[in-house]
């Protein structure tokens, strides 16, 4: 009887024990590997005001024979542009000086202004720019003439707050000063701004 009591009791002591065979503790999860979440490349904020200045040439062609020149033209630059995601709208002025004599004269185109509207598409750093607006040219003998612009550029923003850019603009004046020719000029110009 004490035997078979011995017995059960180390039969059930055996069966409750853990198994001791392999390991006692589970096995651990295989590691789950999540996929990269992609990130948008971050791309500036273009909103907001801008002042600087520029420098190029500038090519001035009219209606009569041989009467054309070119030379150094540059000056101030000021606007406010409008962050739109991709896209950036904007305006702006130029205000160009210039010392430009037309051969075969004495005239010669002493100053360039500009009223603008620019749309660009935001390539990284840079903006892809086309623009156009009104224009007007002032002599220093032949008197002033009004007209339009269009052209295109590339600008780019080096640290946070400084963008250089390279800007080529054609412009055509109608019936100009008190000569009543049509004069046209290309300007080529490479210009550096402070955004605020």
């Amino acid at each position: 009887m004490f035997k078979t009591t011995t017995a059960i009791a180390t039969v059930a002591a055996f069966m409750a024990a853990p198994a001791l065979a392999g390991n006692i503790s589970e096995p651990a999860p295989e590691p789950v590997i999540a996929a990269p979440v992609p990130v948008a490349p971050l791309t500036p904020n273009w909103s907001g005001f801008y002042a600087g200045g520029q420098l190029g040439w500038a090519w001035v062609d009219t209606d009569l024979a041989g009467v054309d020149g070119d030379d150094f033209i540059g000056g101030i630059v000021a606007g406010y542009d409008f962050d739109l995601g991709n896209w950036v709208l904007g305006g702006g002025l130029d205000y160009d000086f210039a010392d430009i004599g037309l051969s075969g004269t004495t005239a010669s185109v002493e100053e360039v202004f500009r009223a603008k509207l620019r749309a660009g598409y935001k390539i990284g750093q840079g903006l892809v720019y086309g623009t156009g607006g009104y224009a007007w040219a002032d002599t220093n003998n032949i008197g002033d003439g009004d007209g339009w612009f269009i052209g295109g550029g590339y600008e780019h923003l080096v640290s946070e707050n400084i963008a250089v850019a390279g800007e080529v603009l054609y412009h055509q004046f109608d019936n100009f000063g008190n000569i009543n020719t049509d004069v046209d000029a290309t300007t080529a110009q490479v210009r550096v701004t402070y955004r605020f």
